[in-house]
């Protein structure tokens, strides 16, 4: 039986990144060890270093406007990171808030500089919906604005981007970077933790205009401190080696199978099925708004709670894993990010339809 693993995160890697990873996991490159177990300062790691940053910047179009950094702490390190490299006195931060994740940046950026937030949630009637970027009231001063383009537990998503006329734009891509295609020169600092997308978790990638790490900041940890970290090719201290050469295996191959316009259809397709049935059902419903509906997180719910653990354990039979929903929001939850096949959201789908009709 094949499995299916809808996790929001750690989330599934692609088959093919696996089997080559476990097909060299004792002898990488020939040196007869890991890739965990050489010198992240040795000539083939920094080579394969190189390599991997060429290659997101080939899939993300990223000029030499920007620094690439790989470093720890996941997408909620740099929760801390924004506004401590970010600040400027007398300024607030900017935090626009549709989602829990983005919620919890504010709560964590106050804790170092002033913040302003702005709620765009605009539920009505049970509907999960947002303002649309033209109706933000995004104050005139800022030291930067933040958001979260994609909000994993409640499945909203935000394509459009926010302008400001002197703030740098900040976005938490943590759960949906590689998965269609964004100008990066519309943004100033774009962060992702590595454990949906990317790779394994343990491992964040920021893209950072080269201008912002000119800012003086607030005292922060090195280890924090973005200028730090560009000027050591983000070799400050041991990085996560294994995260950072299993993200390589997978820009290789996203270049390998058309880049992210090609993921993006195939991100389209996946999510349009899925949405189709559901909104086809009367058994099932989703509560965000058709126009931010996001790509990569589906939530539903079934037309009777009392259902729920038998769906759990009947899909978990089926091979279709992790569909729990987040226990703020309810449900059930299909994530489905790049590695998610097509084949994965027809057996979902089959599935839900068979149950849908048993217990009807």
């Amino acid at each position: 039986m094949t499995v299916y693993n809808f996790c929001a995160g750690p989330a599934m890697l692609p088959v093919e990144v696996m089997k080559k990873a476990q097909k060299e996991f004792l002898n990488w490159q020939n040196l007869g060890v890991s890739v965990m177990e050489v010198s992240h300062r040795s000539a083939p790691y920094l080579e394969m270093a190189k390599q991997c940053e060429a290659s997101l910047r080939r899939l993300m179009n990223i000029s030499d406007e920007f620094e690439v950094l790989f470093m720890h702490g996941g997408g909620r390190g740099h929760f801390s990171a924004v506004p401590l490299n970010l600040h400027i006195d007398g300024l607030p931060g900017v935090y626009v808030e549709n989602g829990i994740w983005s919620t919890g940046a504010t709560k964590e950026g106050a804790k170092f500089t002033q913040t302003h937030a702005i709620n765009i949630r605009t539920d009505e009637n049970g509907q999960f919906d947002i303002l649309p970027v033209s109706e933000w009231k995004l104050p005139e001063d800022a030291s930067f604005i933040h958001y979260c383009p994609n909000e994993t537990i409640d499945g909203i998503e935000i394509f459009d981007v926010p302008k400001h006329p002197s703030a740098p734009i900040v976005a938490d891509m943590s759960s949906n970077i590689l998965s269609r295609e964004i100008n990066v020169d519309d943004f100033d600092l774009i962060y992702a933790g590595a454990q949906k997308n990317i790779g394994p978790s343990g491992l964040s990638i920021a893209i950072v205009r080269k201008t912002l790490l000119k800012r003086e900041g607030l005292p922060r940890p090195a280890i924090l401190d973005y200028a730090i970290e560009a000027d050591q090719q983000s070799m400050y201290n041991t990085p996560p080696t294994f995260a950072w050469y299993l993200a390589f295996e997978v820009f290789k191959y996203l270049e390998s199978i058309g880049g992210v316009k090609a993921m993006e259809a195939h991100n389209k397709e996946k999510a349009a099925i899925l949405y189709d049935y559901i909104d086809s059902s009367d058994f099932y419903s989703n509560k965000v708004a058709t126009h931010c509906r996001s790509l990569m997180n589906v939530p539903f719910w079934l037309k009777d709670d009392s259902l729920n653990a038998k769906f759990l354990a009947e899909a978990e039979q089926n091979g279709l894993i992790a569909l729990e929903g987040h226990r703020f929001v309810g449900g059930m939850r299909a994530s489905i990010y790049n590695a998610m096949p097509i084949e994965g959201i027809k057996a979902l789908v089959a599935f839900m339809d068979k149950f849908a009709q048993e217990n009807s």
